[in-house]
């Protein structure tokens, strides 16, 4: 009768791992070329295939001893392990297709001042280029110098009446004022005020009074004919400005702004600068 064939023995991955002592362990000789080196030898329990070994080389192939002097070198020892056996306080430089130059030689001095003057240069050279490059960026383009200037016709104005013109992006109160204003406005004691400025040093010609129409506390824009000093009246926040653009009452702490302009003739005038 056929005897079934024994099963194969299972590893259960839980039980330990024995080494069999069937398996034997070969040594490998060394090669005759390294002779020094021992081989690392493996051997175990993965294949019954004759084990193998990592061979390897010492990098320094020539002697490392200075010029008159001598090691001790073993028959077959690799030379870096001589010079480990055998150390010495002396230094070989390799001088070959290379340039020593002593230390303060002139030479090597004005190559090194010519390396920093280089680098200088070159710091200078983006520093200005970084100031041009701001200022040019500050300056005013050519929409904005258009409206540097501003003519307007004075003669469509009534005494006592106030037009706004748009000059820079801002407005600009032009009043023609009557005689009774010019009066109250040169009679007024000016040295009591919070920003003291005389009438005759706000106009040109008494009858025209030409301000910046932009409250001086936080940029409103007041009203004509308005408030207790019948010049203007901030209703932000309350200033009283008089018929000369003089801050009488409230939070503005300083006089409407008197822009640059000129009188052409006696029914131009022109601001800003020409």
């Amino acid at each position: 009768m056929w005897k079934a064939a024994a099963a194969p023995r299972r590893l259960s991955l839980l039980s330990p791992l024995r080494r069999p002592s069937s398996f034997p362990t070969a040594a490998v000789p060394a090669a005759a070329k390294d002779p020094g080196l021992s081989p690392l030898v493996f051997s175990g329990y993965f294949s019954s295939k004759p084990p193998f070994r990592l061979m390897g080389r010492g990098l320094a192939s020539r002697a490392l001893a200075a010029r008159g002097e001598s090691i001790a070198v073993a028959d077959g020892e690799p030379p870096v392990a001589a010079a480990i056996k055998n150390p010495t306080p002396r230094i070989v430089y390799d001088e070959y297709n290379h340039e020593r130059l002593p230390p303060g030689s002139p030479s090597k001095r004005a190559f090194a001042y010519f390396v920093l003057v280089l680098g200088r240069f070159a710091y200078a050279s983006a520093v200005r280029l970084l100031i041009v490059k701001l200022v040019l960026s500050m300056s005013a383009t050519r929409d904005v110098l258009a409206m540097a200037s501003l003519e307007v016709d004075l003669s469509s104005i009534e005494p006592g009446s106030t037009v706004t013109v748009k000059w820079r992006g801002k407005p600009v109160f032009i009043r023609r004022r009557t005689e009774e204003e010019i009066e109250r406005a040169s009679r007024e004691d000016w040295t009591s005020l919070r920003d003291p400025q005389p009438d005759s040093a706000r106009v040109q010609d008494p009858e025209w009074l030409v301000v910046v129409g932009v409250c001086t506390h936080l940029g409103c824009i007041p009203l004509p004919n308005a408030g207790d000093y019948g010049g203007w009246f901030c209703p932000c926040h309350g200033s009283h400005y008089d018929i000369s653009g003089r801050a009488r009452k409230g939070p503005a702490p300083l006089n409407l702004e008197v822009p640059v302009y000129a009188f052409l003739d006696e029914r131009r005038l022109l601001i800003g600068s020409q």
